[in-house]
């Protein structure tokens, strides 16, 4: 039966997530905002927001081993979109590439993608380095301080997010039931269905949380773990479907910026909320996470941004990072 309401917990959770990124996508090209932005921030917020909720949920929970699923999901995102999700985008390029006009080259806005990957690298690399548990004001002060970054980010990126996203790369907007409405819904409307989006997120994280401690408990598997490998693979994954349909199209910006933006997101926002409500102590299975996701970010700068291009050794890398983390745990069970 925790087996059935886990499940269930992943369809409520991703029906919000959908219905969520499609409001948001919507009220990104009403407001006119660029393309690099859309990616990188409304449509990265928006796919990145279950696991948030999931991270957010467990720390209000007073069950044991709450936190644990808490740091869990909050680490194990950034680390999922730079090994696998890179992974699986690039691999999508390879496969298509004849149907692509640019080939495996790049079609982005670089200095939206430079700019997430710097921000990616620099901020979970600090997370990383604070593995060991600060002081409480220490880690509150830095907590804040990743919190405010994200700010700065968003203003840098809505400076120069490049051109606006055209209709043409947008679903009709679900709630949207007239035809004759469907390529110009209300500004209201969409807002709304964000909102009902939200809504579905935090019910679906919220059993999610309690199925996940309870499987964990009945198979005698540290809670840490778990969400280090289910909650990212049910929650981000998934939606960054849209990033492999997208890369296919050769509309690279938006397929990579909603992966990019989602790790600059992830290692920031939760991240900064983690610091500032746990005490950070983080086990050898997070640090090792965290090492291989700056790993994949390092990796997507050299093939991405510098070689402007989808390398493949680099997609060979992307997947061997996320395997041996699972390997390392496998061993160590």
């Amino acid at each position: 039966m925790e087996a059935v309401l886990l499940l269930v917990s992943f369809a409520i959770v991703l029906t919000g997530a959908l219905i969520f990124t499609n409001a948001v996508e919507w009220i990104g090209h009403r407001l006119e905002v660029g393309v690099g932005a859309v990616g990188s921030i409304l449509a990265a917020v928006g796919t990145a927001m279950p696991e948030t909720l999931i991270a957010i949920v467990a720390l209000l929970g007073v069950k044991e081993g709450s936190e644990d699923v808490a740091i869990g999901a909050i680490v194990g995102a950034p680390f999922l979109l730079a090994t696998l999700a890179m992974g699986l985008v690039g691999l999508f390029a390879y496969l298509y590439r004849d149907k692509r006009d640019q080939g495996v080259q790049l079609n982005v806005h670089r200095p939206t993608l430079e700019r997430d990957l710097v921000f990616f690298l620099v901020l979970f690399g600090l997370a990383g380095a604070l593995a060991w548990g600060p002081p409480a004001p220490v880690r509150i002060a830095v907590g804040v301080v990743f919190l405010l970054a994200y700010v700065f980010y968003i203003r840098l990126t809505l400076k120069g997010g490049g051109e606006v996203q055209s209709e043409d790369s947008l679903n009709p907007l679900i709630f949207e039931r007239r035809p004759e409405r469907r390529e110009d819904p209300a500004l209201a409307l969409c807002v709304i269905q964000l909102l009902v989006g939200l809504g579905a997120m935090v019910g679906g994280a919220h059993l999610f949380v309690e199925e996940l401690l309870h499987i964990a408990e009945d198979i005698g598997v540290e809670a840490l773990v778990l969400a280090l490998i289910l909650a990212p693979l049910a929650t981000e994954l998934p939606e960054k479907v849209n990033s492999f349909f997208w890369v296919r199209e050769g509309k690279d910006a938006l397929a990579l910026g909603n992966i990019t933006g989602a790790m600059v997101f992830q290692s920031m926002i939760p991240v900064g909320i983690g610091l500032i409500f746990t005490d950070w102590e983080l086990n050898w299975h997070a640090i090792l996470s965290i090492g291989l996701g700056l790993l994949g970010g390092l990796l997507a700068y050299e093939s991405l941004h510098l070689a402007r291009r989808f390398k493949l050794p680099a997609v060979i890398g992307w997947f061997a990072l996320y395997a041996s983390f699972i390997v390392a745990v496998a061993v160590s069970a």
